[in-house]
C-alpha cells in the first residue's frame, strides 16, 4: 500500500508568498507616502511665513524591509513648530501647531481601509 500525495498551487510553488511580500512593502510605502503629504498639506495651511526649507526637509525614509518613517530629517526648530520644544507656551505665547500628532492620528484612522483597498490589488497573485 503507497499513498501519494501532490501539492500545487501558490501556496506551495512560492507565488502566494511572493504577493503578500509585495502587498506588504506597497501597503508600507502608500500609507507612507500619504502620511508625508498629509503632513506637507497641513503645513502648507498652518505656516505663515514659509520659507520652503522645512517642507523640504520633510520626507519618507525606509528603515527596514517592514518600517518606513515619516520626519523632518531633525531640524532644529521641529520640536518647536509641533509644540514639544523647550521655547513653547508658556515660556512663549507659541504653543506650535501640533501637525504631526495631528495627521499621525488621521494617518492611523485611514491606514486599515487603504491596507485594505491595497490587498485587492494583490489577491488575484495569492490565487
Amino acid at each position: 500500500m503507497g499513498i501519494e500525495i501532490r501539492t500545487t498551487g501558490p501556496l506551495f510553488d512560492g507565488r502566494a508568498a511572493r504577493a503578500i511580500a509585495a502587498y506588504c512593502d506597497d501597503a508600507r510605502e502608500e500609507i507612507a507616502e500619504y502620511a508625508e503629504t498629509l503632513v506637507l498639506n497641513e503645513l502648507g495651511h498652518v505656516l505663515r511665513h514659509p520659507t520652503g526649507y522645512y517642507e523640504s526637509r520633510v520626507e519618507t525614509e525606509r528603515l527596514s524591509a517592514d518600517t518606513s518613517r515619516v520626519h523632518d530629517n531633525g531640524v532644529v526648530y521641529g520640536p518647536w513648530l509641533e509644540g514639544v520644544g523647550s521655547m513653547n507656551a508658556p515660556v512663549t505665547r507659541f504653543a506650535g501647531y501640533s501637525h504631526w500628532r495631528r495627521m499621525k492620528e488621521v494617518v492611523q484612522g485611514q491606514a486599515p481601509a487603504m491596507a485594505q483597498r491595497i490587498l485587492q490589488r494583490h489577491l488575484p497573485g495569492m490565487r
